[in-house]
C-alpha cells in the first residue's frame, strides 16, 4: 500500500492559486481512492499504479491552464492492504497517551 503526499500548483498564476488547486481537488475526489487535503499538500493511499494516476490527471489539469508548474512529491510504501492513513495517527496518539490536533 502507497501513501503519497503531493502539493501541485502553477507558479505563473499570480499569488493566489487556490481556483487552480480546486480544480484538482475535484479531480482526486471524483477518484475513488482515499485522501486527506491538508493546508500543505494531498495524501492519496492506494496502490502504485491508483496514485501515480490520480498524480498524472491533476498534472494534466494544470498543465493544460499553466505554462508552469511546482510539485513536491513523497512516497511511503510498505506492504499490506492496512489502511494507514488513521493508524498511523492513532499509533501516535496511543504511544503519547492523547489525541492530537487534526
Amino acid at each position: 500500500m502507497i501513501l503519497l503526499e503531493f502539493s501541485m500548483f502553477p507558479t505563473d498564476k499570480g499569488e493566489s492559486v487556490s481556483e487552480y488547486v480546486a480544480s484538482i481537488i475535484q479531480i482526486i475526489d471524483e477518484s475513488d481512492i482515499e485522501y486527506r487535503l491538508t493546508p500543505m499538500g494531498t495524501i492519496l493511499e492506494g496502490s502504485y499504479k491508483e496514485v501515480m494516476i490520480v498524480v498524472e490527471k491533476c498534472f494534466e489539469e494544470l498543465e493544460a491552464k499553466s505554462n508552469r508548474i511546482s510539485m513536491s512529491l513523497k512516497i511511503d510504501y510498505r506492504k499490506g492492504d492496512n489502511s494507514r492513513l488513521d493508524s498511523k495517527v492513532t499509533k501516535i496518539e496511543s504511544l503519547i497517551g492523547r489525541k492530537v490536533q487534526k
